[in-house]
C-alpha cells in the first residue's frame, strides 16, 4: 500500500503557487521575442540541423520586468517549498516519495476524471 503524506497547508499552497507561476512563466516567455535585446534575424544550416530566426525587435522594458518579477517569485517558492520545516520530519527515500507526491498533489487522482463515484450518477 502506498504511504499517503500529510501536508502542512501553507506547504501545499506554496507548492500550488509553484505551478502556477511557473505555468505563467513559460507562457510569457513563448509569446516574447526569441531575443531580449533587438537582434536582426539569422540562418544557419551548417550546424547539425538548420537554425532560422525572424530578427527580434528584443523585449519591452515592462516585459522585461514581468519576466524579471516572475522568475523571483519563482525562485522564492522554490526555497520555500524545499527548505520547508515539514521536510525534516521525513528522511531518506521517504523524502523523495513525499516530494514527488506533493508535486502532483494539485492533480486528480488517476480514473477520477469526469467519472461519477460509485452509486451516483446516472
Amino acid at each position: 500500500m502506498a504511504t499517503t503524506y500529510d501536508f502542512p497547508s501553507d506547504l501545499l499552497a506554496g507548492q500550488e503557487e509553484l505551478h502556477q507561476v511557473r505555468a505563467e512563466l513559460s507562457a510569457l516567455l513563448k509569446r516574447l521575442p526569441w531575443s531580449v535585446e533587438p537582434l536582426d534575424g539569422f540562418s544557419d544550416d551548417n550546424g547539425w540541423r538548420k537554425v532560422e530566426r525572424p530578427a527580434s525587435p528584443g523585449w519591452s522594458a515592462d516585459e522585461q520586468a514581468e519576466v524579471e518579477k516572475l522568475r523571483r517569485r519563482e525562485r522564492e517558492l522554490a526555497v520555500f517549498v524545499s527548505t520547508h520545516r515539514y521536510w525534516s520530519e521525513i528522511t531518506g527515500p521517504d523524502r523523495v516519495r513525499a516530494r514527488t507526491e506533493l508535486k502532483h498533489a494539485h492533480e486528480p487522482p488517476p480514473g477520477d476524471a469526469g467519472e461519477a463515484a460509485p452509486g451516483q450518477g446516472s
